[in-house]
């Protein structure tokens, strides 16, 4: 069982940035391919961003390419997403993930992670 906590999200305005964390009680994430999503309410959650287990490969969802930036950190532990140029588009709840597997290929689809943070609301609002 990988539990993931998610920290770093808050009230920002237009412009800003932002820097999410994801870290796991107890035990490592460097074997683990991770994303990152967002649910905003009445929506489906998305796909964001997910890197490789090395840190190596990343992919991004068009709506964030060139703001956000997924990168890890596997000496210390921590996933994080820098969020630059935040847009009230991005208002929601944002989650990290990681699947059942060690060393998987990267993935945008979340029916495809199995480990899920409570998630942490980033609020970009004037």
């Amino acid at each position: 069982q990988v539990q993931l906590v998610e920290s770093g999200g808050g009230l920002v305005q237009p412009g800003d940035s932002l820097r999410l964390s994801c870290a796991a009680a107890g035990r490592t994430l460097s074997n683990y391919v991770m994303g990152w999503f967002r649910q905003a309410p009445g929506k489906e959650r998305e796909f964001v961003a997910t890197i490789s287990w090395a840190g190596v490969r990343t992919s991004y969802a068009d709506s964030v390419k060139g703001r956000f930036t997924i990168s890890r950190d596997n000496a210390k532990h921590p996933v994080y997403l820098h969020m630059n140029s935040l847009q009230p588009e991005d208002t929601s709840v944002y989650y990290c993930a990681a699947p059942l597997r060690h060393f998987g290929p990267l993935s945008m689809n979340k029916y495809e992670y199995d480990y899920w943070g409570q998630g942490t609301q980033v609020t970009v609002s004037s």
